[in-house]
């Protein structure tokens, strides 16, 4: 069940449940709420995520190996993995590639506590996202290991993957829209 940002930002606000989740993920983000470290806190989270998603790569590089040991089954879904697989390497290189979010608008004390909000359910967001990757691909492989509905598992997969890359190019759209104001 998603949350909206208005009640994402409550709970940052009020019992700071989002937050205080966000920070249990990633050590050393405890100073993401210091103005002067949160250009390095988003670093850190990017890092973070990116090096989790690198995990689930390698996890499906397994499942591409198991796969290969039936050469018909290999054949007859190397394309659709091959989709999921540059899917996957493309958000990595989106997440690894951006620009350290929060710069300008940081630093001119403009931000609002509405942007933030939605800036930690975005980071909340993605971190969501990783998790159904990797289980995902952990339910692809099992596909394969029991000769179930490989079609169906990958197609989950591609559709985690690409809504994950769509969810992250909306917080690349609010972060630049921040930092014009």
């Amino acid at each position: 069940m998603k949350e909206n940002v208005s009640d994402l930002f409550d709970q940052i606000t009020g019992e700071n449940n989002g937050l205080q989740n966000l920070l249990q993920k990633i050590p050393g983000l405890s100073g993401y709420m210091e103005k002067g470290q949160r250009r390095k806190a988003d670093q850190i989270l990017r890092e973070t995520l990116a090096g989790r998603l690198e995990e689930s790569r390698l996890k499906l590089t397994n499942v591409h190996q198991e796969l290969g040991r039936d050469i018909i089954l290999a054949m007859d879904y190397a394309e659709p993995l091959g989709r999921a697989d540059n899917l996957l390497m493309g958000l990595i290189g989106k997440i690894k590639d951006a620009p350290v979010g929060y710069a300008g608008f940081f630093d001119a004390n403009k931000v609002k506590e509405d942007d933030l909000a939605r800036i930690y359910a975005f980071d909340e967001g993605m971190f969501n996202h990783a998790a159904e990757i990797d289980t995902s691909i952990a339910a692809t492989e099992k596909a394969v290991q029991d000769n179930g509905d490989i079609n169906g598992a990958i197609r989950i997969l591609t559709t985690d993957l690409q809504e994950a890359n769509q969810e992250f190019a909306m917080r690349d759209e609010v972060i630049k829209g921040i930092q014009s104001l």
